[in-house]
Parts: C-alpha cells; structure tokens; sequence
C-alpha cells in the first residue's frame, strides 16, 4: 500500500522535523546547485568573477592601511595580511546575505510543495563554500608569491571554517525569519553587516586597539575566525583565548534562531 503523508497545521515533535530534514538533504544539493548556475549563468568569466571580487578592497587598503597608515602586522606582507582577512569576511557577509534572503528569493516554490524550508537557508551554506573554495585559489597565490609556507598549526584551520558557517548561519536564520514578514531588514540588514567590519580586525590587527576596546573585540566571533585563518594559514601569532568567549553568543543565536525559525515556519506562505 502506498504512503499517505498527511500535513497538518500541529506542530510535529522535534526530532520528526530533524527526521524530515535529513530525508529532504538531497534538497540542499539541488538548491545550491540552482543558485551556483544561475548566479553565474550567462557571465563571460563565470566563477573567476569570485577571485576578482576581493582584489580592490585588498588594493584600496593596502595602499591606506599599508603604505600611509604603515599597520604593523608583523612578519606578514600586508597584502596577504589583508586577503586572508578579506576572504573569511567575504563568506560570512554571503552568507548571512544568502541565508536572509533565501525564503523570498524561493518564494514561487513555496507555494508550489512542501518541504522544511530551513532546507533553503541550508543550501546557502553550500554556494557560500563553493565561492569560498575558489577564492582561497588567491591565498595560495599569494603564499606563493611571497614565500610563504603553512605549518602543521593548519591542523585547526577546519574549526575555524566551521565556526565560519556558524556565526554566519546564526545571523542570516534570524534575518531569514524576520525578513519574509518585515521586509525592511531586507535593506537595512547588510547595511548594519557591512558596517561591522570596522569593528572586525580585517585590515586591522586586533592588536591595534587599546585594552579597554579589545575586551569588546572578544564577543565578535569573526574577529576570532579571522585571527585563527591568519594563525592556521600565514603563521600569524595564536588568537587569545579569551576569544573564545564568543562562542557563547553564536550558540545562543544559533539555537534560538532555529527554534524562532521553526516556530515561524508554517506562517511563511501566508505573508510571501
């Protein structure tokens, strides 16, 4: 006898949507793959649009922050100083853009079949690692170009790449589950990310500020990413460990935003 799946508008115990979520995964592929090709779709360069999209920030601030300003960053290069920074910063703010905008961007799908549609904010996590990988192409270019060889402290850049996902994840599902019912943090969001490198040691150290503000600078998980990438990938010294701290708040965001997500979930089809 065929299975019959009845809907209901009760909200199923937690584990059965887990459940769901895995039997949908193959979902996650197929929406990433619809948005890697037509991200890139009808483009001359296609992906190669992803190595250029860091190159005039890593000009415009090694020429500012590298040359007038004179940062110190140590043994590194600042150019490559800058890059590692820049690469990490580039997925976070893809993907908490992604993330926030992945409901209406799917919205004639939503209304056509049902599935969890947190799997739409997970597919982003797909298509920000492919950009991701393709750009760390100028990374090992540049530790090419000015000699620069990883050593076995590379062992932890995989934490740091997970807490990548993370801490973009936790953002962009709050502004995925506030933004199809109040549009407007459709438009103020990025401006408020964007904004946030300034408080995030990119083409700064964290060094460089004094004592009372760096205390500041541990609650900001990707200051702590982005130290790690540059201790895991150019030998740049060990991230305090009071950064650590930060993995609090992401957690906290992380959990409560997937629970607000899924408590929100079934009224999505009503306001996109």
């Amino acid at each position: 006898m065929e299975e019959v799946k009845v809907i209901t508008a009760d909200r199923e115990p937690l584990l059965t949507y887990l459940r769901k979520i895995w039997q949908n995964r193959s979902l996650v592929i197929t929406f990433a793959k619809r948005d890697l090709k037509i991200k890139y779709a009808q483009t001359f360069f296609g992906v190669f649009w992803i190595l250029l999209q860091p190159l005039p920030s890593i000009i415009i601030f090694t020429f500012f922050f590298g040359r007038i300003i004179k940062v110190d960053t140590g043994k590194l290069p600042y150019p490559l100083f800058a890059l590692v920074g820049m690469i990490g910063w580039n997925y976070f703010t893809n993907l908490t853009n992604g993330i926030g905008n992945s409901l209406i961007e799917s919205q004639h799908i939503l209304k056509k079949i049902y599935f969890p549609k947190v799997i739409l904010p997970l597919s982003k996590i797909l298509v920000g690692a492919v950009d991701f990988l393709v750009s760390f192409a100028l990374i090992i270019i540049a530790l090419i170009m000015f000699k620069v060889v990883p050593d076995w402290k590379i062992i932890f850049f995989p934490f740091f790449f997970l807490l990548n996902i993370l801490a973009g994840f936790s953002i962009g599902i709050w502004m995925s589950s506030l933004t199809f019912r109040y549009r407007d943090f459709q438009h103020i969001a990025p401006y408020i990310i964007n904004f946030s490198i300034w408080l995030t040691p990119v083409f700064y150290p964290a060094t460089i500020l004094p004592p009372h503000l760096s205390k500041l600078m541990y609650l900001n998980p990707m200051a702590f990413v982005i130290e790690g990438y540059r201790y895991t990938l150019v030998g740049d010294k060990m991230p305090s460990p009071y950064f650590l701290i930060s993995i609090i708040p992401v957690l906290i965001l992380f959990v409560a935003g997937l629970l607000y997500f899924r408590r929100v979930e079934d009224e999505i089809a009503d306001y996109i």
